[in-house]
């Protein structure tokens, strides 16, 4: 009884943390893209100043 409630625990918690570190990877790579743009901005500000 005692290990097929630790089992079900041990697995919840796994799902928990696999479905995190997703969602994680996820978050991630958006804030990557959003950075990225911001840099393109300052960057053709940039050139607009300079001509």
């Amino acid at each position: 009884m005692i290990g097929r409630i630790f089992t079900s625990l041990l697995t919840g918690l796994l799902l928990a943390g696999l479905f995190g570190t997703v969602a994680g990877c996820n978050t991630v790579e958006g804030a990557g893209k959003d950075i990225q743009q911001a840099g393109q901005a300052i960057k053709n500000e940039a050139r607009e100043h300079t001509n």
